[in-house]
C-alpha cells in the first residue's frame, strides 16, 4: 500500500513541479524523510536526485528548442555550482545531521516558494554575483539531494534578473546539472547502490507526470497558487521531520 501512495504522489508531485519549471526534488524528500517510511539518507538522496534528472530533461529540451536557453546566461551560475553540488554530494552527513538539516532546507523552500515573484524585466547582475550564488545554492543542493532550482528561481525573480520563461529555462538547465554532479559525487563517496525495485516505479511515475506537466504549463495551473500550496505542503513536511530528530 505503502508503494502505491509513494508512486501516485510523486506522479502529482512531478506533474505539479515541471508545469511550473522545478523537478521536484525538495518535494520527493520531503515525503521520502517522513519518519513512518523509516528510509535512511543513503536510499533518499539518489532517489531525489535521480527524480530531478528523469523530470527536468524534458523541460530543459524544450526550453533549449525554444532558444531560451543561451550558454553566455548559464555557464556564470554554474561554474561553482557544479563542484560546489559534487563536494555536497560527496560529503557523508550523520544521519541525524542530514534530516535536520534538510527540515531547515524545506523550511527556507517553503518560505521561497511563498514569495510573489516580481513583474517580467531585466536588471544585471556581474558574474561574480551569479557565481557566489550558483555555489552556494550547489552545496547546499549537494548537501540535502536537491536540484537548487527552487532556490534560483525565487532569486532570480526577486532581483528581476530577467523574464520568467527565462528563469524557469535557466533553473530547470541548473537543477539538471546540480542533479548529475551530486550525485556523482554521492557515489564517489562509496554512497550504497540504487535499489531498483523500489526507484524505478518511482522514476515512471514521475517521468510521465513531468512531461506531462511540462507539456501544459500554466495553461491550465496558476502558478502562484501551486506555488503556495507546495509551500504550505513543504513546511508542514519540515516540521514533521525536525520534530522527529530534534
Amino acid at each position: 500500500m505503502e508503494s502505491y501512495i509513494l508512486i501516485s504522489a510523486f506522479f502529482v508531485i512531478a506533474l505539479i513541479y515541471s508545469s511550473v519549471g522545478f523537478g521536484g526534488g525538495s518535494s520527493y524528500l520531503a515525503l521520502l524523510a517522513q519518519p513512518f517510511f523509516l528510509l535512511l539518507p543513503e536510499t533518499i538522496k539518489p532517489v531525489g536526485l535521480l527524480c530531478n534528472i528523469v523530470v527536468v530533461t524534458g523541460g530543459v529540451i524544450i526550453f533549449y528548442r525554444q532558444g531560451l536557453l543561451k550558454w553566455k546566461e548559464i555557464w556564470p551560475f554554474l561554474v561553482l555550482s557544479v563542484p560546489a553540488a559534487f563536494v555536497g554530494g560527496y560529503w557523508q552527513l550523520k544521519e541525524s545531521t542530514f534530516f535536520i538539516l534538510l527540515g531547515f532546507t524545506l523550511l527556507l523552500a517553503a518560505v521561497f516558494l511563498w514569495l510573489k515573484p516580481k513583474s517580467s524585466g531585466s536588471k544585471e547582475l556581474s558574474q561574480t554575483a551569479q557565481s557566489a550564488l550558483g555555489g552556494g545554492i550547489g552545496l547546499l543542493s549537494g548537501l540535502v539531494s536537491i536540484g537548487g532550482g527552487i532556490f534560483l528561481s525565487p532569486v532570480l525573480h526577486l532581483l528581476n534578473w530577467s523574464t520568467p520563461k527565462r528563469i524557469s529555462a535557466l533553473a530547470s538547465a541548473f537543477i539538471l546539472v546540480n542533479s548529475i554532479s551530486g550525485l556523482i559525487g554521492f557515489f564517489s563517496a562509496g554512497g550504497r547502490a540504487i535499489d531498483w525495485r523500489f526507484t524505478l516505479p518511482l522514476l515512471v511515475a514521475v517521468f510521465a507526470g513531468g512531461q506531462i506537466g511540462s507539456r501544459l504549463g500554466s495553461q491550465v495551473f496558476n502558478a502562484l497558487y501551486i506555488r503556495r500550496i507546495t509551500a504550505l505542503v513543504i513546511a508542514v513536511a519540515a516540521v514533521n521531520i525536525l520534530k522527529d530528530h530534534l
